[in-house]
C-alpha cells in the first residue's frame, strides 16, 4: 500500500512539474477555430466606421460645428487636453472648447494621419496632424498635434468615449 501511495504521489508530482503550455499544446483547439476567425473578421469589418467618426470630428472642428461635434461623443466621455482632464465632452464644450470657438475665424488641419485598431465593439486610434488657427484679434496659431482616442460601437454607430490630444509649437 505504501508503494502504491508513493507511486501516486510521484506521478502527481511529475504531472505538476509539466509546464501548462505543454498541456495546451496537446489539447484539441479545433472547436475554437470558428470563434477566433469570427473575431478576426469582425475587427477588420468596421474600422472604416471608426475612422469616419474621427475624420468627422476634425471636419466639425474646422467648421466650428458644435452640434456635429457633440453627436460624435458618447454621453459618458472623457476628454484630456495638454495635460488637463477636461471631464465629459459636454463639460469640455461648455468650459473650454466652446468659448475658444467663438474667437476662431479659421481652423485648418494639415497632413493628418490616422491609425485605427478595432477590438470587438471598441476601437483605439492615434492621429498626428498640424493645425492653423486664425483668431478674431488677428493672431495666428500654428502647431503640431497628436491625439489618441477610444471609440465604442453600439446600435447608433461609433462614438468617441475617450479623447486625448496635445500639441506643441512648430519645430524646424
Amino acid at each position: 500500500m505504501t508503494k502504491t501511495l508513493t507511486r501516486i504521489a510521484a506521478t502527481a508530482l511529475v504531472a505538476a512539474l509539466i509546464p501548462l503550455p505543454a498541456f495546451a499544446q496537446q489539447m484539441d483547439h479545433s472547436s475554437h477555430a470558428n470563434h477566433q476567425m469570427h473575431a478576426m473578421d469582425a475587427s477588420a469589418d468596421d474600422v472604416a466606421g471608426a475612422e469616419e467618426t474621427l475624420k468627422a470630428y476634425r471636419t466639425a472642428l474646422e467648421a466650428r460645428d458644435t452640434q456635429a461635434m457633440r453627436a460624435l461623443f458618447a454621453e459618458e466621455s472623457a476628454i484630456f487636453e495638454n495635460g488637463k482632464a477636461e471631464g465629459s465632452f459636454a463639460n469640455y464644450m461648455e468650459h473650454h472648447l466652446g468659448p475658444e470657438l467663438d474667437a476662431i475665424v479659421s481652423f485648418t488641419f494639415t497632413d493628418p494621419t490616422l491609425t485605427v485598431t478595432r477590438m470587438g465593439h471598441m476601437a483605439h486610434a492615434y492621429e498626428t496632424y498640424g493645425y492653423r488657427i486664425e483668431l478674431s484679434d488677428g493672431r495666428v496659431i500654428e502647431r503640431d498635434g497628436v491625439a489618441t482616442s477610444v471609440l465604442a460601437h453600439d446600435a447608433d454607430g461609433w462614438r468617441i468615449v475617450q479623447y486625448h490630444s496635445s500639441s506643441r509649437a512648430l519645430r524646424n
